[in-house]
């Protein structure tokens, strides 16, 4: 089969690999759409260390099932796999297992490629009327979502009169803000520095979107819940400065790993950081069915590409001229629907 494999530094090769085997309770997906992540960004840029060359990345995706007593069924795939026996698991926080597996991460290869196998019980069937570009982001979007939720239940549950801020404009900001809007929050603003984006962004779900430093950006103590999709030093010091007293910090973003937030602020005001990771499969399956039901809005902020082209992606996604939250890569199987 085909896959793109991260073979080094700030180089991806298309090339064969072995076609993977479904093992016992397993299923073999034939991809037809897969998301670049900032995870993967972070693995092609060298700085990910639990991703080492060579590696097929990957882990956004969505396909059909090929052969076996679920052979045509149309699936989009939780790529996170955990033991199903520990505390964690036992207690539905899977996201938390010690023991977990990720696609694009050893062992397990990623899913830019023409198949991946994946136990039948991280499958969610996806609907025929659903476009299975669109069933791919069901991944980037649990994260928001999940980040959401914790945050939500710090505030009482109820987000109807909250004043809520996602910093960040990819598509895990986007995901945040469009599960806010479907968690009940009525007034969002999306930060985004690249203009480009913004100009994509404005039209997306009807929320607020403003550059850093705009007059419309939201001041001191505004904000009753803030979302950092990003997760740099600067972000950071963003969130905890907007942060009302008693509000929450939702800490999604991995971009740097110290830096910025001010803990003296954060201390005197009780504001709540959350640290979130992933979704759990409870997570997951309720942001699917937030995308089937149509809550999370057309989902056309995407952009696709051929998974041949997919280093090319890459370099545009780091030279920063790419207007779309996501770039969808979608394998070469003859035309099939996406």
């Amino acid at each position: 089969m085909k896959a793109l494999v991260y073979t080094g530094v700030e180089e991806l090769t298309y090339t064969d690999r072995p076609r993977p085997e479904a093992g016992e309770d397993e299923a073999l997906v034939r991809i037809m759409a897969s998301g670049i992540c900032g995870s993967d960004m972070h693995a092609y840029l060298g700085h990910d260390p639990r991703r080492p060359a060579p590696l097929t990345l990957g882990h956004e995706a969505a396909g059909v099932v090929v052969g076996g007593p679920q052979d045509g069924r149309r699936v989009t795939i939780n790529p996170l796999v955990a033991c199903q026996a520990c505390n964690y698991c036992s207690s539905g926080r899977e996201n938390l297992c010690q023991r977990r597996q990720i696609i694009s991460m050893p062992p397990r290869e990623g899913a830019f490629a023409d198949y991946v196998a994946m136990p039948s019980r991280n499958l969610i069937t996806v609907p025929e009327a659903v476009p299975l570009k669109h069933a791919a982001l069901a991944e980037p979007i649990a994260c928001g979502w999940h980040g959401v939720r914790l945050g939500r239940s710090v505030l009482g549950g109820d987000l109807s009169g909250a004043r809520a801020v996602v910093i960040g404009g990819g598509a895990i900001g986007v995901g945040a803000a469009l599960s806010l809007a479907a968690q009940g929050a009525q007034d969002i603003m999306l930060v985004e520095p690249n203009e480009t984006r913004r100009a994509r962004l404005a039209d997306v779900a009807g929320f607020e979107v403003c550059a850093p430093g705009e007059p419309a950006m939201p001041g001191q103590g505004s904000a009753d819940i803030v979302i950092d999709g990003v997760g740099d030093a600067g972000t950071r010091e963003t969130a905890s400065m907007i942060a009302r007293p008693g509000g929450v910090i939702v800490h999604i973003g991995l971009g740097e790993a110290t830096g910025g937030l001010d803990i003296r602020r954060m201390t005197l005001q009780e504001i709540t950081f959350i640290g979130t990771y992933t979704y759990t499969s409870e997570d997951f399956a309720q942001t699917t069915a937030a995308i089937f039901d149509g809550r999370l809005g057309r989902l056309d902020w995407i952009e696709e590409r051929p998974l041949a082209e997919g280093h090319a992606a890459f370099q545009d996604i780091r030279a920063g001229c790419v207007a779309a939250p996501k770039i969808i890569l979608t394998p070469d199987h003859g035309g099939t629907e996406t």
